[in-house]
């Protein structure tokens, strides 16, 4: 499990491919992140990922267990 504590604002969250998911809006609850949604993939709103899907959380980059790909499938809109 990752330390929560640990995921800040504006961190950019890649997929386990190692491409750009997305950036750290805030965390929402206990168990999701809500991404900016002025990233170029977000079409102008938010989306949120679940925790469970964070891998890691190194020198500021959070990594994901999923692909870009799968993150984007699979995200909710906000």
């Amino acid at each position: 499990m990752v330390d929560v504590n640990s995921i800040k604002e504006h961190a950019e969250i890649v997929g386990s491919d190692g491409q750009h998911v997305g950036t750290v809006d805030h965390l929402e609850g206990s168990d999701r992140i809500k991404l900016t949604k002025q990233d170029q993939d977000a079409n102008g709103q938010h989306h949120y990922i679940p925790l469970s899907w964070v891998k890691s959380v190194e020198g500021g980059k959070i990594q994901l267990v999923k692909t870009r790909d799968e993150a984007e499938r699979s995200w909710q809109a906000a």
